[in-house]
């Protein structure tokens, strides 16, 4: 279960990515590009199946039991807390097809989301006769800060749940999920925040204490690979549901039949009461292994200066973009910044062909519904600045609308 001893992570140094081509990788926000040590842990698992088999099992069960302690510190929650799922998608729909709904019941989601954190929803909503209510992402994006007015309205409607992403996927604008967690418990109305454009980049460690349920997959800021992912619920929380996709690994004494002699294997027993109930059967050994190997680099480093960095990064490339006519949606203040830099393109400029153009260049971005995207994360240095801007000048005069 060991892997080749690696230097220390720093902050601007890519030295841990040694397959890495791209002259800037600015696409965490989509996919990762997984650092040596987060390589090496995933081919240690594998080599450790390859050759101990089922004697594998529980070494790598014991490393995923650290993990699960090291993301509930990402989040401010205990490891009892923690649930391990594949990605967010599965585990935003464990609690969406887990609540008891009523018929009548409200769910409010904002408009503009990835289908991710909206689709669970409309689907519950069809198949219990619920009623869903979408709130507009623009007034937690005022200038002059976020304005509760109509998410006061909206949860004075009596809604049983509230659903949010920390980070929204085009703008980068980072909610305040804290404020409206505060706002829902006050009323009674559950919370699930969508995590994945936020956690191992920006600091969530207070946000358990506000909010109910906190869904991730690995592969993006937290660094891992495909195939990951965590469900954070609180023991209030997790009392309000009724798990409904449950398998062998969901009851409690799971495998005293396989363990403990005959007479074991039963029908009856308890579900167990934590977010563990959602690891309905064998979790990806090497995924997981990958994930602890990520998440241990980004706690070195810490998320605060993870988040300063990457805002550092966002200061120097932002003013020349907007030199170059780009609209940046970047919030004025800190508070509601992420590690998304999004860009409306200059008239006749397209995103969707503009990013192509610059992957083809080395400097690999996104372009989400129109938006140019770039998602730069611990190991970008200040010093690509220059290079993408040297991209964008080749780039942009052989776009067909340039012409």
């Amino acid at each position: 279960m060991s892997t080749e001893p690696q230097s220390a992570p720093k902050l601007g140094d890519r030295s841990l990515f040694s397959s890495l081509s791209a002259v800037a990788y600015l696409n965490h926000a989509a996919i990762a590009a997984p650092a040596d040590p987060v390589r090496a842990a995933a081919r240690a698992a594998v080599d450790d199946l390859s050759s101990r088999g089922t004697g594998a099992f529980e070494d790598w069960e014991t490393q995923r039991e650290l993990l699960r302690a090291r993301l509930a510190e990402l989040v401010g929650g205990q490891a009892s807390d923690i649930g391990f799922v594949p990605n967010t998608s599965v585990g935003l729909n464990h609690v969406a097809w887990s609540v008891p709904w009523r018929r009548g019941d409200r769910i409010v989601v904002v408009r503009g989301e990835y289908p991710s954190n909206v689709v669970p929803w409309q689907r519950v909503a069809e198949r219990f006769e619920l009623q869903l209510e979408f709130l507009d992402v623009a007034p937690f994006a005022a200038a002059q800060g976020p304005d509760y007015a109509p998410l006061e309205a909206a949860l004075s409607r009596g809604p049983r749940l509230l659903a949010v992403s920390a980070v929204q996927f085009q703008s980068g604008l980072r909610m305040p999920i804290e404020a409206i967690g505060r706002r829902c418990r006050a009323l009674g109305v559950l919370s699930c925040v969508d995590a994945v454009q936020a956690c191992g980049a920006v600091p969530l460690e207070a946000a358990a204490r506000h909010v109910d349920f906190i869904v991730s997959g690995s592969h993006k800021w937290l660094m891992g690979i495909d195939g990951a992912g965590f469900l954070y619920a609180g023991p209030e929380a997790m009392a309000a549901l009724r798990p409904a996709y449950v398998g062998s690994m969901s009851y409690a004494g799971a495998t005293d039949m396989l363990f403990e002699g005959p007479g074991h294997l039963r029908y009856d027993r308890a579900l167990v009461a934590e977010p563990a109930v959602f690891e309905t059967g064998m979790v990806g050994m090497a995924a997981f292994a990958a994930l602890g190997a990520s998440v241990e680099l980004l706690l070195e480093l810490g998320i605060e200066p993870i988040f300063d960095h990457i805002q550092r990064y966002h200061d120097a490339l932002e003013p020349p973009l907007i030199e170059r006519g780009f609209r940046s949606l970047r919030a004025p203040d800190p508070p509601r910044r992420s590690g998304i830099l999004s860009l409306e393109p200059p008239a006749a400029i397209h995103a969707h062909e503009l990013a192509p153009a610059l992957c083809d260049l080395g400097v690999l971005c996104s372009s989400p519904d129109g938006k140019l995207r770039f998602a730069p994360h611990w190991p970008n240095a200040l010093s690509e600045v220059p290079q993408i801007l040297d991209a964008l000048d080749a780039a942009l005069p052989q776009l067909p609308a340039a012409g």
